[in-house]
């Protein structure tokens, strides 16, 4: 079965070598994907210190940002944000974020209910709180 890879020129660009989705017969499938603003190292939602460790954050920034760039990505590859299937969220703080995390999932998913796995992870390779894994339909 042939594949063909996608890389959105909308959405922030890999931290690694690899592309933003990959079409695998009709399903789609999509890298992690963060709330990195494209262009930049700029995270929404997240303040540094001057050596790049975390101050404070923002889940629910953090959030919209990334489902936004989780849209994009579905989008610029020739699906739609109802052909989302199946979600992986991974979280650094499951107790302190899950809450305001899973409010903004129901805004963002209340038409289209995809499967979903939450994981609480010890860390991300940038300083953020929230990734996406996702399949979607194409």
């Amino acid at each position: 079965m042939s594949s063909e890879k996608f890389d959105s020129n909308r959405a922030p660009e890999p931290v690694g070598a690899y592309p933003h989705s990959r079409k695998v017969g009709n399903l789609l499938f999509l890298s992690g994907v963060g709330p990195r603003e494209r262009g930049t190292k700029k995270i929404p939602g997240v303040e540094l210190d001057a050596d790049g460790n975390i101050e404070s954050y923002d889940i629910e920034t953090q959030c919209r940002s990334v489902f936004n760039n989780v849209k994009t990505i579905v989008e610029d590859s020739g699906a739609k944000w109802e052909n989302v299937v199946d979600v992986t969220v991974f979280l650094t703080n499951m107790k302190d974020d899950f809450k305001a995390y899973n409010k903004l999932y129901a805004e963002f998913f209340k038409d289209n209910q995809p499967c979903r796995t939450t994981l609480e992870i010890k860390g991300l390779p940038t300083p953020i709180a929230i990734e996406l894994k996702v399949i979607a339909t194409i």
